[in-house]
């Protein structure tokens, strides 16, 4: 035993795992981290939920729904800085975005999807394709989000049939939304559109039962949307801003995030 107590076996077997780690590349680590951190977000997440749904209808600023959700605090905020007050960028009227999703051919390749991609929004989608898409070289989008489930499944089909995704001027891409733009094979973003993420909003139960399958459900479709924006070719890091913003507020990306993470390109 050394001077300080310490069996010389337990030594070497310090260093062995050391040299384990040091060995280790450097992506897999900063995978692994990422994953750790999408399982304490996702707990997060559905615990703001059950906060959320404790709440009374007047101690919330908006309700979840609300086409043009408020921006999330953020310390680095430049008020004067138009890059932070995307809102005021937004043409289409709240009425209009709160409208089930509409599929329109606009001409010129541009299919245009406009408003809240409700439950069955992507098989309705899919049967434009089929009949249409030949005619297709882009997917616009104008849309504050919604079912998650359907715009997974729009986004493969973009990416399947080769499609561009386009944000244009004065549009709105925000919740599920940005799920759907990560589609595209070329993704484009107007310098003066929004696209902004935040938490998965789901249904819990009130017992304890109910709360652990929310927290369940939450991580599972978590894991599966970062591993979607990894198979588009996307940093899934950019989902961690998502995680971290309750579903009443919106995480508006910048063009430097959504350059860096290769969600979008400025147009």
């Amino acid at each position: 035993m050394s001077s300080l107590g310490t069996p010389a076996p337990q030594k070497g077997a310090t260093r062995g795992f050391i040299a384990r780690i040091a060995a280790v590349e450097d992506g897999a680590i900063l995978k692994t981290v990422f994953f750790a951190m999408l399982a304490g977000a996702a707990w997060v997440l559905a615990s703001d939920y059950f906060d959320l749904n404790a709440m009374q209808p007047g101690d919330m600023a908006v309700a979840p729904g609300d086409p043009l959700l408020p921006a999330v605090d953020r310390p680095e905020i430049d008020p004067d800085n138009p890059a932070y007050r995307p809102l005021e960028q937004i043409t289409t009227p709240p009425e209009q975005l709160a409208e089930p999703l509409s599929i329109e051919l606009v001409g010129g390749g541009v299919l245009m999807l406009s408003g809240t991609i409700v439950p069955g929004a992507a098989t309705r989608f899919a049967d434009e394709i089929e009949r249409r898409g030949g005619y297709v070289e882009t997917v616009a989008l104008n849309s504050p989000g919604g079912s998650v489930e359907d715009a997974l499944v729009i986004g493969r089909l973009i990416r399947e049939n080769g499609f561009s995704t386009a944000v244009g001027d004065g549009a709105l891409c925000g919740s599920s939304c940005p799920l759907v733009l990560a589609g595209g094979v070329d993704r484009i973003v107007s310098d003066n559109a929004a696209v902004g993420v935040h938490q998965i909003y789901a249904g819990a139960g009130g017992d304890e039962v109910g709360s652990a399958q929310a927290m369940s459900d939450a991580q599972t479709v978590s894991a599966r949307i970062a591993r979607y924006l990894e198979e588009m070719g996307i940093d899934p890091l950019v989902w961690i801003n998502a995680m971290e913003t309750p579903p009443d507020r919106l995480y508006f990306l910048t063009m430097d995030e959504m350059e860096q993470t290769r969600l979008a390109a400025l147009s």
